[in-house]
């Protein structure tokens, strides 16, 4: 499971051997034990990576296998959207700040780690 995690000024990505069930009961019961408020939906959230990353053909192979959840748009000449289908956790309505999780292959949840972790080492060397 991939878990992206939005605040006000970051965004990270995670991968997580839980399953979603198991990662989202826990949440919940934090939140009430807590007395803290939780929405929970079904959503769609993307992230931008670098185009000259070399895995292009791995990620269309990715989209054909996983076809319901991921889809990629290019953006321009240096950047290439990946959009994720899943389930958006925050802890008020209509925020910009939360976790998405989603569930894909074991395979393309490595690479979209991966791939994110590339672009990040490349982003600092710039």
């Amino acid at each position: 499971m991939l878990k992206l995690t939005y605040t006000d000024n970051n965004f990270s990505i995670e991968r997580l051997s839980e399953s979603l069930e198991d990662w989202l009961n826990i949440r919940v019961l934090l939140c009430l034990r807590a007395a803290a408020s939780i929405y929970v939906e079904p959503s769609t959230a993307s992230f931008l990576i670098p185009t000259h990353l070399p895995y292009w053909e791995d990620l269309k192979a990715l989209k054909i296998e996983n076809d319901e959840t991921i889809e990629l748009n290019i953006c321009d000449t240096e950047y290439l959207e990946i959009i994720l289908q899943g389930t958006w956790v925050t802890s008020e309505e209509n925020s910009n700040e939360g976790v998405f999780i989603c569930v894909l292959s074991k395979k393309a949840e490595i690479l979209l780690n991966q791939l994110w972790q590339e672009a990040q080492i490349s982003a600092s060397a710039i």
